[in-house]
């Protein structure tokens, strides 16, 4: 099977290692993907959001199917133009991802569904903004009712950093309560109102140790998440996202795909935060990185709308991912360091380094982006997966490097 995959981050990288070890593979292409990508697949010179750049490359090299990473091309409309071509895609259609493209949808659709979510607003205009979070008070969260990379939310502590939010993140906007608890991430294939659990981890999005600094795309992850087990992942797909599949198709707009649903374990039980509508970066390179099953007929069966495919098997291990992220991220991180290391990293026992923000200058690696690399590992326990991850991530040195030291504590 000849495959196209869509995109450019550590997600991506996780991903094509996974389809390169798929004995149904024949070719794998990366559009555009990054440097590390390049020892499993041929690279595309496409960016992601190239719909028709896309689909035309497909059918000159009669791709059997296409892999979308990220979010942006499915909000562009990517498995829609996919469909007009024939072209097998595993991923929602643009009226589907409305679910990660507009806040306000997402809330809409878990009010008529009755999935438990915080109580919320949404705002056209800044003056009503500011008044209701005056009225309101903190803590509070402002989020862009748009795509914003993960860095369109602001959990504000204060009512004047909440006002700071409403100003700097623009127009519309969700406003909602702060919820209380423990965050986690939850996957799965879905098709029309059937949903296959594929597994759970827990993102850590702010930049600095303790929870501090800004939001962020994530700065690691563990998986499994502590006391979410099987179990209970099964129960919160229940209340969480077959609901959300049964609206969908009474809508007209069945979701078939990957779903990652942000949820926040409260004291009154889970509550939705938010869905995504792909794979979560980093969470992903956490969790493929135990996948056993062989991911390739798991998609190829979702892009015709099949879970036949879908129960995937994971190992028992635990497993984390670190961020390597460039000083000056998320605003404005500073590129061209060199980069060594990634070797000694990978020498150190269960640990894998996918690339991100890399590309090579006169063959060498330099960082060329906001979050680099993220060096994951694997072990028979959490703390020793944690130890491996930290150790290949010494190993690995360039000029403004930053990540934190508490994931997985």
């Amino acid at each position: 099977m000849r495959v196209l995959l869509v995109g450019s981050g550590g997600r991506e990288h996780a991903l094509a290692t996974c389809l390169a070890r798929s004995p149904g593979l024949t070719a794998l292409y990366a559009a555009p993907g990054n440097p590390g990508m390049a020892s499993v697949a041929t690279l595309v010179p496409l960016k992601a959001d190239d719909v028709a750049g896309l689909v035309r490359f497909a059918q000159e090299q009669k791709i059997d199917l296409i892999v979308p990473g990220p979010e942006a091309p499915l909000v562009a409309g990517l498995a829609d133009a996919c469909a007009e071509a024939g072209i097998p895609c595993a991923a929602p259609t643009k009226a589907a991802a409305l679910l990660e493209g507009s806040k306000a949808f997402t809330k809409d659709v878990a009010d008529a569904a009755g999935i438990p979510t915080a109580r919320w607003e949404r705002f056209e205009e800044e003056a009503p903004a500011i008044e209701f979070v005056r009225r309101r008070g903190a803590p509070i969260v402002i989020k862009a009712d748009g795509l914003a990379g993960g860095k369109g939310v602001v959990v504000a502590q204060s009512v004047e950093e909440a006002e700071d939010a409403v100003r700097r993140l623009g127009m519309p906007l969700v406003i909602e309560e702060c919820l209380v608890g423990e965050e986690v991430s939850l996957f799965a294939f879905c098709s029309d109102d059937k949903a296959v659990l594929i597994g759970a981890a827990r993102d850590h999005k702010r930049l600095g140790d303790g929870d501090t600094g800004p939001n962020t795309g994530g700065m690691g992850a563990i998986s499994p998440p502590p006391a979410f087990g099987r179990e209970m992942q099964e129960k919160a797909l229940d209340i969480m996202v077959r609901p959300m599949l049964a609206e969908m198709v009474r809508r007209g707009t069945p979701f078939r795909g990957v779903i990652f649903a942000g949820l926040m374990l409260t004291t009154e039980g889970p509550k939705l935060i938010e869905y995504n509508v792909r794979f979560g970066d980093p969470e992903a390179q956490a969790l493929l990185i135990r996948l056993k099953s062989d991911l390739l007929p798991i998609l190829a069966a979702l892009a015709q709308g099949s879970l036949e495919h879908a129960a995937a098997e994971f190992s028992d291990e635990h497993s984390i991912s670190l961020v390597l992220a460039a000083n000056g991220y998320p605003d404005a991180p500073k590129k061209g360091g060199r980069i060594s290391g990634i070797e000694r990293a990978e020498a150190v026992p269960g640990v894998s380094v996918f690339h991100a923000g890399t590309k090579l200058v006169d063959g060498v690696l330099v960082a060329d982006g906001g979050r680099v690399l993220t060096v994951c590992a694997k072990a028979e326990t959490p703390e020793e997966a944690r130890k491996l991850a930290y150790e290949g991530a010494s190993a690995i040195q360039w000029d403004d490097k930053i990540f934190r030291s508490d994931i997985g504590l």
